[in-house]
C-alpha cells in the first residue's frame, strides 16, 4: 500500500501509534468521519482477551480502550484529501488516488 501511494506521487505523514498515541480528540475527529465501530479493531487480540461482548460497547468504551490499548485501533488508516479509509483495502486507496 506505502508503495503504491509512493507510485502514484501522494506524500505520506506515518505515524507509530505505540510510540506518538493518539489524543481522545483525535480518536474523536476519525469517528466522526467513518463511525467509532470502524475504526475499532474488532478481532484484535487485544480486545477477545478483554472478554466484552462486542453489542455491549459504547462509542465512549470504544474510545477509552483506544486511548488505553493503541492495538485497538484498526490500522492502518489512509487519508487522501477528504476521505479516510480505514484498515488499508488495496481497492478503496486505488479508487481514491
Amino acid at each position: 500500500m506505502r508503495e503504491l501511494l509512493l507510485q502514484k506521487g501522494i506524500s505520506l505523514n506515518e505515524r507509530d501509534y505505540f510510540k506518538d498515541r493518539l489524543t481522545a480528540q483525535e480518536i474523536s475527529s476519525l469517528a466522526k468521519d467513518v463511525g467509532m465501530t470502524e475504526i475499532f479493531a474488532w478481532r484484535s487480540p487485544s480486545f477477545k482477551k478483554l472478554e466484552l461482548i462486542p453489542a455491549d460497547v459504547t462509542d465512549e468504551q470504544m474510545a477509552s480502550l483506544i486511548l488505553e490499548e493503541p492495538r485497538l485501533l484498526k490500522r492502518p488508516i489512509v487519508r487522501i484529501g477528504e476521505q479516510l479509509i480505514i484498515g488499508g483495502s488495496l481497492k478503496a486507496i486505488e479508487e481514491a488516488v
